[in-house]
């Protein structure tokens, strides 16, 4: 299919990799699956958008593409298979000479046609290839919260469409990065690509708050649970648990559940439950009662 990515991308054919990421990241932030989901024609810009990125984003292939070598699926013009003459092989007899170029060893890269003309007209020295190690690629990911308090490996969509398997540590904290070896851009010349690195922020939760390796919650319990002790049903970072409420517990008081905090290798924290006293939305009149009767034959708290 033939389309031009420099317009895909809203640029002038030949602007350079500042202009090609800033438009990328433009198109990224309007048409993410994440920002627009359920969204045909979004998901197709997205699409679109991050092939033509893949292609002008390596300074091999866009230097090829702006050459008229490849077209914008990365694939050969027929002018540029074969014979460059355009005729029958230089080389003798009916074959043609038909150059690949990619990755691996033994392929002759950007320079192959230069060494090709070299040969012919008895220059018979050839261009040292150019390599240079990727240059690392740049995100910025969001982790759950309960993934950054257990650990977890998780597989996740970067905002060019890339999608990586990351193992999240436990005990990651907002603003840290995690680099993955070999999976940024690729390198020139067979060198090695670079790394991606990605900068994380930790989701905030509903029910839980974290300091250090410590987690905490609010559990509601009810009159009879504070006034006679209960054993109750708690949530967690590692699923539900049962908490032993001492009898005669007060609204606000605090009951630790050990290593049910950040996993970390070192030590794990612990989980702080606060309890929190809730009165029914309408007491009957048998509570009503109840608590007049108390309040006059019992102290009053302390103020």
């Amino acid at each position: 299919m033939n389309w031009d990515p420099y317009a895909v991308l809203g640029l002038k054919k030949g602007a350079d990799i500042t202009e090609v990421k800033k438009a990328y990241r433009k198109h990224a932030k309007e048409n993410h699956p994440d920002v627009r989901p359920n969204d045909p024609k979004a998901e197709e810009n997205f699409k679109r958008a991050t092939a033509a990125f893949n292609l002008l984003s390596d300074p091999e292939k866009k230097a090829r593409y702006d050459r008229g070598e490849i077209d914008a699926e990365g694939q050969e013009q027929a002018s540029f298979r074969g014979n460059p003459f355009g005729g029958g092989s230089p080389f003798g007899g009916g074959q043609q000479r038909t150059y690949t170029y990619g990755q691996g060893g033994g392929q002759p890269g950007a320079d192959g046609f230069e060494d090709l003309f070299s040969s012919l007209f008895g220059g018979g020295q050839q261009r040292r290839r150019q390599s240079a190690r990727g240059q690392d690629a740049k995100y910025v990911v969001d982790v759950d919260f309960i993934d950054a308090v257990t650990g977890a490996k998780r597989r996740l969509a970067m905002s060019d469409g890339k999608v990586l398997d990351v193992n999240i540590p436990a005990g990651i904290e907002t603003g840290k990065k995690l680099r993955l070896r070999s999976q940024g851009h690729p390198g020139m010349g067979g060198a090695p690509p670079g790394d991606a690195i990605l900068e994380v922020r930790v989701k905030e939760h509903a029910s839980f708050t974290r300091k250090g390796k410590d987690v905490y919650t609010v559990l509601p319990i009810s009159i009879v649970e504070a006034v006679e002790g209960a054993k109750v049903d708690v949530p967690t970072p590692m699923g539900r648990k049962t908490l032993s409420v001492p009898a005669g517990a007060n609204s606000g008081s605090k009951l630790r559940m050990r290593g049910l905090g950040v996993q970390e290798n070192d030590g794990a924290g612990d989980l702080y439950v606060e309890l929190r006293l809730m009165l029914p939305e309408k007491p009957s009149s048998e509570l009503k009662n109840f608590l007049r009767t108390w309040n006059q034959r019992d102290e009053h708290p302390k103020r």
